[in-house]
């Protein structure tokens, strides 16, 4: 997956192949390329790999997650130069304004187009068990009781087309204490809409729908079911999301890195579908 091999394939292919449309692909470029000439005047030994597959790799890495031994040997280099080159490109990315989301002052503003929130989880390999310490607990606090193993909550906010914001919580953590905790302040006039996990936001936000819940005693009515089905039709956008970051496996694989550097890959690859659905 070399870009001499991949250069001349059409739009479409090209992003079946690397994940990114070619435009996305050439932004990247630039904003790596000064970074990259100040590498090189430092001096030091030739790279082994041009930008264009340095770029490549990190991307390969984000899409497949395959361990840095095999996505090295994809390329050519060893497993600890792959790793430096993903580590270099990811820090370069993240810090460029064109990928940072517009963050919680956005939701302070009224906004016809309401904003939704959900969460998803992504699994986490089990924490070791520690008895004492600052770390202690891990394992239960990382249990998620919904998917029944060991996960990362992410709470997303969508407004129209674009990602606002994210907060990153422990999988036993409820969606509901995740947004009290993010500190999220909705315009009064905005719409809220979100999923049947946000009960109790109406005395938060007074203007928010949420689905109707059945209870065993107290069926739904058919009035209530086609509220329901209404509030679904408009936070479906939330699930299209979803889908688009989990195509990069890294978010729904099992995470084998350490978690600090969760939250900024999920981010970044935020950062890319806001910039390429609002292109």
């Amino acid at each position: 997956m070399l870009w001499n091999k991949i250069k001349l394939l059409p739009s479409v292919q090209f992003r079946r192949v690397v994940g990114i449309k070619k435009n996305t692909f050439e932004m990247f470029l630039g904003v790596l390329k000064p970074k990259w000439k100040m590498r090189r005047r430092r001096g030091g030994p030739k790279p082994k790999l041009i930008l264009q597959d340095q770029l490549l790799l990190t991307l390969s890495y984000l899409r497949h997650y395959g361990t840095f031994i095999e996505t090295g040997a994809k390329f050519g280099v060893s497993e600890s130069c792959a790793w430096s080159i993903c580590r270099w490109v990811e820090d370069i990315l993240i810090a460029e304004k064109v990928l940072h989301l517009p963050g919680k002052k956005e939701l302070l503003k009224s906004n016809e187009k309401g904003v939704t929130f959900d969460v998803t989880e992504c699994p986490v390999e089990r924490p070791k068990r520690k008895k004492s310490g600052r770390h202690k607990n891990q394992q239960k606090q990382n249990y998620s009781g919904k998917k029944k193993r060991h996960t990362i909550k992410q709470q997303v906010c969508v407004s129209g087309a674009k990602i606002i914001s994210t907060k990153q919580g422990v999988g036993k953590k409820h969606d509901f204490r995740l947004y009290k905790e993010s500190k999220n302040r909705v315009h009064p006039e905005t719409n809220f809409n979100g999923d049947s996990a946000y009960q109790g936001i109406q005395k938060i936000h007074t203007k928010s729908s949420i689905p109707k819940k059945r209870t065993k005693k107290n069926p739904l009515s058919k009035k209530d079911k086609e509220q329901n089905k209404k509030i679904s039709s408009e936070r479906v956008f939330v699930e299209h999301v979803f889908a688009f970051l989990k195509k990069f496996k890294i978010i729904s694989h099992r995470y084998r890195n350490r978690r600090k550097r969760f939250g900024l890959r999920f981010n970044l690859i935020c950062g890319i579908f806001n910039y390429e659905w609002n292109e």
